[in-house]
């Protein structure tokens, strides 16, 4: 890469933060809940089971580990911050947490299915509906530092989930005949969850859908693919058309759901359209090899080895990871991730088109 691409993509990213941090128009503090697994995870997996995610992960902007799988900051810090509030604090994580601004309760790893398990979508959802209950408790009992009912009903309820349920199911070997039979059951979780939360005040939502699934270093390396199983940027096709027909399916469902539940706003956001445009087109970004990791080992095509991952053994990290869109085989960079962001900020990207600060307007 040359060093005028590169500047032009530093560049870009400078203006990316810039733009995310000074437009906000929030007349009341923010509130957010987040559920969803470790594209969001902002410390749940390491608070909850105690699991250790080392060095060099979170090098580039925190200085150290804090449990999120990027060099980084993640989408939903980016996100926060553009509403000029703090990270997101993972629900699971008990000392020093105050949860004034909201809980993340996405842990790495999960999915919908199967429920009643650490930690399924469900179990996030009962997770915070014990929160809403103890918040309420203490209320009553005078504290005056817990978020109260109207709290709870402005603020913003983000779902960012399915991508392990289509990953798993691969995985096991399933046809993909079986892969797609199970989406339904998928989107019905989904489903259930919104229609929880909005039965206990919630009104915001904002749902992500999935990612290209078949551009992930580590699925390449897995599945070895040959060329005719791949599409015209170097992904595999039929993990991405099961990741294309859950979405379509995520978005007939949020557009019934916003007939049922005429008191909420239901907003649908296009994260595969916009994490595709990064592989497909990563030179006009100032990214080299999209299907790279940056953290990894084995070098190219993919830098992947599930017996050697990021922070283990002999794995390393590239100098500069603002050269790549993948970290670790699996997640995006901080550099990626504000790209993103800034994508989402557009509303470009949405359904309906409405600005993220919406829900504390």
């Amino acid at each position: 890469m040359d060093s005028l691409t590169l500047s032009g993509s530093i560049f870009f990213i400078i203006i990316s933060l810039l733009s995310h941090s000074t437009h906000s128009l929030c007349t009341t503090t923010p509130l957010i809940f987040n559920f969803g697994d470790s594209n969001s995870d902002t410390g749940g997996l390491v608070a909850g089971l105690g699991y250790s995610v080392t060095s060099p992960y979170g090098r580039t902007f925190f200085s150290r580990s804090t449990g999120r799988l990027s060099d980084g900051r993640l989408l939903i810090d980016f996100l926060c911050q553009s509403v000029k509030s703090s990270f997101l604090p993972a629900y699971l994580e008990s000392l020093g947490s105050t949860f004034s601004n909201g809980a993340n309760f996405a842990v790495v790893g999960s999915s919908t299915l199967p429920k009643f398990v650490p930690f399924a979508l469900n179990v996030q959802v009962m997770q915070f509906l014990h929160f809403k209950s103890r918040s309420s408790d203490l209320i009553a009992s005078g504290s005056k530092a817990m978020i109260n009912d109207d709290g709870f009903k402005r603020a913003l309820y983000m779902i960012d989930i399915g991508q392990n349920d289509l990953s798993d199911a691969f995985a096991k070997k399933y046809s993909y005949a079986n892969v797609i039979k199970r989406i339904p059951l998928v989107l019905a979780e989904i489903k259930n969850a919104i229609k929880s939360i909005h039965d206990n005040g919630g009104r915001k939502f904002w749902v992500h859908n999935t990612g290209p699934l078949g551009c992930l270093p580590q699925k390449l390396w897995f599945v070895q693919p040959s060329s005719r199983a791949l599409d015209p940027h170097g992904c595999i096709s039929t993990y991405n058309s099961a990741a294309k027909l859950f979405n379509e399916g995520l978005r007939h469902l949020c557009t019934k759901l916003r007939s049922e539940l005429k008191d909420s706003t239901i907003v649908y956001v296009d994260i595969y359209t916009i994490k595709y445009d990064l592989i497909a087109n990563a030179s006009k970004y100032g990214f080299a090899n999209p299907l790279m990791a940056c953290c990894g080992f084995g070098g190219p095509p993919f830098n992947y080895n599930i017996n050697v991952t990021c922070g283990h053994g002999g794995a390393q990290a590239c100098n500069q990871g603002s050269q790549f869109v993948n970290w670790d085989g699996i997640h995006f960079t901080e550099a990626a991730n504000s790209i993103m962001a800034s994508k989402i900020l557009s509303q470009q990207y949405s359904t309906p088109r409405v600005p993220f600060d919406f829900f504390c307007h």
